[in-house]
């Protein structure tokens, strides 16, 4: 599949097949696409912490709450981007430029994991609302959790959806 392809094909999955685990093959391929990931000065300022079995049901209540990610349940895997230092010359440099490169990474290393999952013919969501205190404390983590992704098989209800986006002139400009 060409990235564009992939582009039009991957979309936030909210209903997973709770019964068909992922297949560890396909998991070590994600977690090797991420860990190819570019970073600003190759920093790779995270940490990932892959959370399945008993763990991912108390990670997956803590990403519910008012309403929200009740799916985070269903999926068989929990991907926990967490922040991590950087490297002296990232940390120089965010400090000279004062931009916080490790949002910037987590961003891309993220879009990474969803593309390369798509890839493998699987689904995720990135799910923002969480209560990182409760996700550090059950995964003993020192810092902040930033995104909690959610990996596995949609369900067959789950049809791809129609891309709701802006209009290209709305988002580019060009100059010459």
């Amino acid at each position: 599949m060409d990235f564009l392809s992939l582009t039009q094909n991957r979309q936030s999955c909210r209903a997973y097949n709770a019964e068909k685990p992922v297949e560890q093959e396909k998991l070590l391929s994600i977690l090797e696409a991420f860990r190819l990931s570019p970073s600003a000065c190759n920093a790779q300022p995270y940490r990932l912490t892959v959370v399945k079995g008993e763990k991912k049901h108390a990670v997956a209540k803590a990403c519910s709450g008012m309403g929200m990610n009740k799916f985070a349940e269903d999926a068989p895997v929990l991907l926990v981007l967490s922040e991590d230092s950087y490297n002296k010359t990232a940390a120089i440099g965010s400090k000279v430029k004062g931009n916080d490169y490790r949002s910037i990474d987590i961003g891309i290393a993220c879009a990474t994991i969803a593309y390369a999952a798509t890839e493998a013919g699987l689904s995720t969501c990135i799910l923002g609302w969480f209560d990182d205190s409760k996700i550090r404390s059950l995964l003993n983590l020192d810092k902040p959790v930033r995104l909690v992704i959610t990996l596995g098989y949609a369900d067959d209800n789950d049809k791809l959806r129609g891309k709701k986006r802006k209009d290209m002139n709305a988002l580019v400009s060009f100059i010459e």
